[in-house]
Protein backbone atom coordinates (compact mmCIF):
# COMPACT_ATOMS: atom_id res chain seq x y z
CA UNK A 1 0.00 0.00 0.00
CA UNK A 2 1.25 3.50 -0.89
CA UNK A 3 1.27 5.18 2.52
CA UNK A 4 0.49 8.82 3.10
CA UNK A 5 3.78 10.20 4.43
CA UNK A 6 5.01 13.43 5.97
CA UNK A 7 8.70 14.23 5.38
CA UNK A 8 10.50 17.04 7.17
CA UNK A 9 14.07 18.29 7.30
CA UNK A 10 17.32 17.06 5.80
CA UNK A 11 20.09 14.78 6.97
CA UNK A 12 20.20 11.23 8.26
CA UNK A 13 16.71 9.72 7.81
CA UNK A 14 14.65 8.69 10.84
CA UNK A 15 11.58 6.56 10.11
CA UNK A 16 9.00 7.59 12.75
CA UNK A 17 6.21 5.11 13.43
CA UNK A 18 3.05 6.00 15.34
CA UNK A 19 0.95 3.90 17.68
CA UNK A 20 -2.67 2.78 17.84
CA UNK A 21 -4.71 4.86 17.35
CA UNK A 22 -2.35 7.30 15.72
CA UNK A 23 -1.15 9.01 12.57
CA UNK A 24 1.87 10.81 11.18
CA UNK A 25 0.50 14.02 12.71
CA UNK A 26 0.56 12.51 16.20
CA UNK A 27 4.33 12.14 15.89
CA UNK A 28 4.88 15.91 15.66
CA UNK A 29 6.35 16.05 19.17
CA UNK A 30 9.30 14.13 17.68
CA UNK A 31 9.36 15.26 14.06
CA UNK A 32 9.14 19.01 14.73
CA UNK A 33 12.24 18.77 16.91
CA UNK A 34 14.32 16.10 15.18
CA UNK A 35 13.77 17.55 11.69
CA UNK A 36 16.02 20.47 12.65
CA UNK A 37 18.99 18.10 12.32
CA UNK A 38 17.62 14.96 10.66
CA UNK A 39 15.18 14.00 7.93
CA UNK A 40 12.06 12.64 9.60
CA UNK A 41 9.80 10.32 7.62
CA UNK A 42 6.43 9.79 9.33
CA UNK A 43 3.89 7.63 7.47
CA UNK A 44 0.26 6.98 8.25
CA UNK A 45 0.30 3.21 8.67
CA UNK A 46 -2.16 1.12 6.67
CA UNK A 47 -5.65 1.76 8.01
CA UNK A 48 -4.63 4.89 9.91
CA UNK A 49 -4.79 8.61 9.12
CA UNK A 50 -5.00 9.24 5.39
CA UNK A 51 -3.75 5.75 4.46
CA UNK A 52 -7.32 4.55 4.04
CA UNK A 53 -7.99 0.83 4.09
CA UNK A 54 -11.34 -0.92 4.48
CA UNK A 55 -10.14 -4.42 3.64
CA UNK A 56 -8.90 -6.70 6.40
CA UNK A 57 -5.14 -7.07 6.82
CA UNK A 58 -2.55 -8.59 9.14
CA UNK A 59 0.18 -6.91 11.16
CA UNK A 60 2.79 -8.30 8.76
CA UNK A 61 1.29 -6.11 6.03
CA UNK A 62 2.67 -3.07 7.86
CA UNK A 63 6.17 -4.45 7.35
CA UNK A 64 5.52 -4.95 3.64
CA UNK A 65 4.19 -1.38 3.34
CA UNK A 66 7.11 0.15 5.22
CA UNK A 67 9.66 -1.76 3.19
CA UNK A 68 8.03 -0.44 0.02
CA UNK A 69 8.10 3.07 1.49
CA UNK A 70 11.85 2.91 2.10
CA UNK A 71 12.37 1.57 -1.41
CA UNK A 72 10.24 4.35 -2.86
CA UNK A 73 12.48 7.02 -1.33
CA UNK A 74 15.71 5.07 -1.99
CA UNK A 75 16.54 4.83 1.71
CA UNK A 76 19.09 2.07 2.19
CA UNK A 77 20.06 3.03 5.76
CA UNK A 78 18.20 4.93 8.44
CA UNK A 79 17.29 5.17 12.11
CA UNK A 80 14.00 3.92 13.53
CA UNK A 81 11.75 5.61 16.09
CA UNK A 82 8.59 3.87 17.23
CA UNK A 83 5.96 4.74 19.82
CA UNK A 84 3.83 1.91 21.26
CA UNK A 85 2.67 -0.16 18.25
CA UNK A 86 5.24 1.77 16.21
CA UNK A 87 7.98 0.41 18.47
CA UNK A 88 6.82 -3.15 17.87
CA UNK A 89 6.93 -2.52 14.13
CA UNK A 90 10.42 -1.00 14.50
CA UNK A 91 11.62 -4.21 16.14
CA UNK A 92 10.00 -6.27 13.39
CA UNK A 93 11.70 -4.20 10.70
CA UNK A 94 15.07 -4.56 12.39
CA UNK A 95 14.62 -8.32 12.61
CA UNK A 96 13.54 -8.58 8.97
CA UNK A 97 16.20 -6.29 7.49
CA UNK A 98 19.05 -5.79 9.99
CA UNK A 99 21.35 -4.33 7.34
CA UNK A 100 18.98 -1.45 6.71
CA UNK A 101 18.79 0.13 10.17
CA UNK A 102 21.59 1.53 12.30
CA UNK A 103 19.76 2.47 15.50
CA UNK A 104 16.35 2.20 17.17
CA UNK A 105 14.48 4.52 19.55
CA UNK A 106 11.71 2.64 21.35
CA UNK A 107 9.03 4.54 23.24
CA UNK A 108 6.38 3.02 25.54
CA UNK A 109 6.63 -0.33 23.80
CA UNK A 110 7.80 -3.93 24.26
CA UNK A 111 8.65 -7.08 22.35
CA UNK A 112 6.18 -8.86 24.65
CA UNK A 113 3.62 -6.13 25.44
CA UNK A 114 1.80 -6.61 28.74
CA UNK A 115 -1.00 -4.42 30.08
CA UNK A 116 -2.22 -3.66 33.58
CA UNK A 117 -5.18 -1.62 32.38
CA UNK A 118 -8.33 -2.32 34.43
CA UNK A 119 -11.67 -3.08 32.80
CA UNK A 120 -13.40 0.26 32.06
CA UNK A 121 -16.62 1.01 33.92
CA UNK A 122 -19.64 2.85 32.55
CA UNK A 123 -18.55 5.86 34.60
CA UNK A 124 -15.10 5.73 32.97
CA UNK A 125 -16.74 5.74 29.55
CA UNK A 126 -19.11 8.57 30.47
CA UNK A 127 -16.46 10.87 31.90
CA UNK A 128 -14.12 10.09 29.00
CA UNK A 129 -16.79 11.05 26.49
CA UNK A 130 -17.69 14.30 28.26
CA UNK A 131 -14.10 15.23 29.08
CA UNK A 132 -12.92 14.41 25.56
CA UNK A 133 -15.61 16.48 23.85
CA UNK A 134 -15.10 19.48 26.13
CA UNK A 135 -11.33 19.25 25.77
CA UNK A 136 -11.64 19.12 21.98
CA UNK A 137 -13.72 22.33 22.07
CA UNK A 138 -11.60 24.04 24.72
CA UNK A 139 -8.20 22.29 24.91
CA UNK A 140 -6.38 22.30 28.23
CA UNK A 141 -9.24 23.85 30.24
CA UNK A 142 -8.26 23.16 33.84
CA UNK A 143 -11.84 22.95 35.10
CA UNK A 144 -12.63 20.20 32.60
CA UNK A 145 -9.40 18.38 33.45
CA UNK A 146 -10.18 18.46 37.19
CA UNK A 147 -13.89 17.71 36.83
CA UNK A 148 -14.03 15.03 34.14
CA UNK A 149 -10.64 14.06 32.69
CA UNK A 150 -8.99 13.01 35.96
CA UNK A 151 -11.94 10.65 36.55
CA UNK A 152 -11.92 9.29 33.00
CA UNK A 153 -9.83 6.77 31.05
CA UNK A 154 -7.41 9.61 30.36
CA UNK A 155 -5.96 8.94 33.83
CA UNK A 156 -4.41 5.75 32.41
CA UNK A 157 -2.83 7.66 29.53
CA UNK A 158 -1.61 10.76 31.39
CA UNK A 159 -0.41 11.04 34.99
CA UNK A 160 0.35 14.71 35.55
CA UNK A 161 -2.76 16.14 33.81
CA UNK A 162 -1.00 19.31 32.69
CA UNK A 163 -2.84 21.47 30.12
CA UNK A 164 -0.03 20.93 27.58
CA UNK A 165 -0.77 17.20 27.48
CA UNK A 166 -4.43 17.88 26.85
CA UNK A 167 -3.58 20.20 23.96
CA UNK A 168 -1.89 17.24 22.30
CA UNK A 169 -4.91 15.07 23.03
CA UNK A 170 -7.28 17.57 21.44
CA UNK A 171 -5.23 18.44 18.36
CA UNK A 172 -3.56 15.12 17.56
CA UNK A 173 -5.05 12.19 19.49
CA UNK A 174 -8.73 12.86 18.78
CA UNK A 175 -8.33 13.27 14.99
CA UNK A 176 -6.13 10.15 14.89
CA UNK A 177 -8.75 8.19 16.85
CA UNK A 178 -11.51 9.01 14.37
CA UNK A 179 -9.25 8.26 11.39
CA UNK A 180 -8.32 4.78 12.65
CA UNK A 181 -10.16 2.11 10.68
CA UNK A 182 -12.01 -0.93 11.95
CA UNK A 183 -9.57 -3.05 9.94
CA UNK A 184 -6.69 -1.59 11.96
CA UNK A 185 -8.49 -2.33 15.22
CA UNK A 186 -9.04 -5.94 14.18
CA UNK A 187 -5.46 -6.46 12.96
CA UNK A 188 -4.02 -5.30 16.28
CA UNK A 189 -6.52 -7.12 18.51
CA UNK A 190 -5.93 -10.33 16.55
CA UNK A 191 -2.17 -10.11 17.09
CA UNK A 192 -2.67 -9.49 20.82
CA UNK A 193 -5.04 -12.47 21.18
CA UNK A 194 -2.49 -14.66 19.47
CA UNK A 195 0.00 -13.79 22.21
CA UNK A 196 2.58 -11.67 20.39
CA UNK A 197 6.03 -12.27 21.92
CA UNK A 198 9.40 -11.65 20.24
CA UNK A 199 11.61 -11.61 23.31
CA UNK A 200 13.50 -14.73 22.29
CA UNK A 201 14.31 -13.24 18.86
CA UNK A 202 15.41 -9.68 19.56
CA UNK A 203 18.88 -10.68 20.73
CA UNK A 204 19.62 -10.79 17.00
CA UNK A 205 19.35 -6.99 16.87
CA UNK A 206 22.89 -5.67 17.26
CA UNK A 207 22.46 -1.93 16.60
CA UNK A 208 22.32 0.61 19.45
CA UNK A 209 18.85 0.96 20.97
CA UNK A 210 17.24 3.46 23.31
CA UNK A 211 14.22 2.30 25.32
CA UNK A 212 12.06 4.91 27.08
CA UNK A 213 9.15 4.00 29.36
CA UNK A 214 6.73 5.64 31.77
CA UNK A 215 6.56 4.35 35.32
CA UNK A 216 2.75 4.63 35.37
CA UNK A 217 2.11 3.12 31.93
CA UNK A 218 -0.90 0.79 32.17
CA UNK A 219 -1.20 0.10 28.42
CA UNK A 220 2.31 -1.38 28.01
CA UNK A 221 3.86 -1.71 31.43
CA UNK A 222 7.29 -0.34 32.29
CA UNK A 223 8.29 -3.85 33.38
CA UNK A 224 7.56 -5.15 29.88
CA UNK A 225 9.64 -2.34 28.37
CA UNK A 226 12.51 -2.97 30.77
CA UNK A 227 12.50 -6.69 30.00
CA UNK A 228 12.69 -5.91 26.29
CA UNK A 229 15.67 -3.63 26.95
CA UNK A 230 17.38 -6.46 28.84
CA UNK A 231 16.92 -8.88 25.93
CA UNK A 232 18.40 -6.43 23.42
CA UNK A 233 22.17 -6.64 22.99
CA UNK A 234 22.94 -2.94 23.12
CA UNK A 235 20.14 -0.96 24.77
CA UNK A 236 20.12 2.08 27.04
CA UNK A 237 16.99 2.12 29.20
CA UNK A 238 15.32 5.13 30.85
CA UNK A 239 12.17 4.91 32.98
CA UNK A 240 10.46 8.22 33.76
CA UNK A 241 8.61 8.56 37.10
CA UNK A 242 5.07 9.91 37.48
CA UNK A 243 4.12 9.64 33.79
CA UNK A 244 2.02 7.20 31.76
CA UNK A 245 1.69 5.84 28.21
CA UNK A 246 1.57 9.27 26.57
CA UNK A 247 4.62 10.54 28.44
CA UNK A 248 6.15 12.21 25.34
CA UNK A 249 3.20 14.60 25.63
CA UNK A 250 3.66 14.96 29.39
CA UNK A 251 7.41 15.67 29.55
CA UNK A 252 8.37 16.46 25.93
CA UNK A 253 11.42 18.58 26.75
CA UNK A 254 13.03 15.88 28.89
CA UNK A 255 12.24 13.10 26.41
CA UNK A 256 13.66 15.05 23.47
CA UNK A 257 16.76 15.99 25.47
CA UNK A 258 17.44 12.33 26.26
CA UNK A 259 16.87 11.29 22.64
CA UNK A 260 19.18 14.01 21.38
CA UNK A 261 21.88 13.03 23.88
CA UNK A 262 21.66 9.36 22.85
CA UNK A 263 21.80 10.26 19.16
CA UNK A 264 24.84 12.43 19.79
CA UNK A 265 26.64 9.68 21.67
CA UNK A 266 26.01 7.01 19.04
CA UNK A 267 25.74 8.71 15.66
CA UNK A 268 28.16 11.64 15.47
Amino acid sequence: MDLNTEIKGKGTPILCLHGHPGSSASMSVFTNYLSRQYQTIAPDLRGYGKSRCKQSFKMQDHIIDLTALLDKYNIDSCLLLGWSLGGILALELALAMPERFKGIILIATAAHPLSSHPQPTWQDQLFTGIGGIVNYIKPGWQWNIDTFCKRSLFRYLISNHAPESYYYLATEAVPAYFQTSKAADIALSTAIRQGYNRLEDIHQIEVPCLMLSGEGDRHITANASQKTAQYLQNCHYINYPQVAHLFPWEIPDLVLKDIQQWLGQNFT
